[in-house]
């Protein structure tokens, strides 16, 4: 990898409350304190190793960021644009598997996520739509429901030819609160959805029981740079040194109220 110039806006830094209080994102905040911790978990079922990281990684749970206007639903920004949603595959760093034992003390790369920026597209994505129909049967907290069709990580994901393209850098987590400790992934590839698929997680989900206040603007807003280095890969063959196929291998069959945050 090489020192890329400042094209990736990085969502790292400082929490918007206090990480030992309830937080919040802005909009809920205009109508009340409603709680916004939503994902898909994934059981441990796929890991990650290679492409730089220095050790191996335990998928824990995805969720995804988005937002009614197309273009202000990422935390990411390529070349200073930002996209309708921003998904993240969120990993722990396995024990006993850092390549020396100063890496495996080091608190600064104890998560790794996978970032995917999604766009809007002519086009239904077949793969996620079985997770959009779910969204109807998990509107409101506390609420979960099984999908009829199970589906793959790798029904989420561009065409794994495309994700050896990817910027890496030493940042924080998004939400509560805001450890700077993960090693983040940002792919270069866009998964597209159509636009009625990406309207449907704003108008089918709701931050409140009583189906008041729509979820959606679950984005942190874009942070400084700050002395953060940001690196692009540059390699010629695939990012991971196995096929994806085997790495990324879980279904995904409950989904988990509000669930994706």
């Amino acid at each position: 990898m090489r020192l890329l110039p400042a094209l990736l806006a990085l969502a790292a830094a400082r929490p918007l409350a206090c990480a030992d209080s309830h937080w919040c994102y802005d909009i809920q905040a205009k109508a009340s304190n409603y709680a916004c911790l939503v994902m898909v978990l994934l059981e441990d079922e796929a890991s990650v190793t290679g492409g730089g990281l220095a050790a191996r990684y335990r998928a824990k749970q995805m969720h995804l960021h988005w937002s009614e206007e197309l273009d202000k639903g990422s935390e990411h920004t390529l070349n200073g644009v930002r996209y309708a949603m921003e998904m993240h595959i969120v990993h722990e760093k396995e024990k006993g598997t850092s390549r020396s034992e100063k890496e495996a003390q080091d608190p600064k790369d104890e998560i790794a996520v996978l970032a995917f920026l999604v766009e809007a597209g002519s086009e239904k994505n077949d793969g996620f739509q079985p997770l959009v129909e779910a969204l109807s049967y998990v509107p409101r907290p506390k609420m979960n429901t099984t999908m009829n069709d199970s589906i793959s990580l790798l029904d989420l994901l561009p065409k794994k030819e495309t994700l050896r393209h990817y910027f890496r850098y030493l940042g924080s987590l998004t939400t509560p609160g805001c450890e700077e400790k993960v090693v983040w992934t940002v792919f270069q590839e866009r998964i597209q959805l159509h636009k009625d698929q990406i309207a449907a997680f704003s108008t089918k989900l709701y931050y409140d029981s009583e189906q008041k206040l729509k979820m959606t603007d679950n984005v942190r807003p874009l942070q400084r740079q700050g002395q953060r280095l940001v690196f692009k890969s540059q390699a010629p063959g695939q990012l991971l040194p196995l096929p994806l196929p085997t790495l990324l291998v879980p279904m995904l069959t409950c989904l988990l109220a509000g669930f994706l945050a």
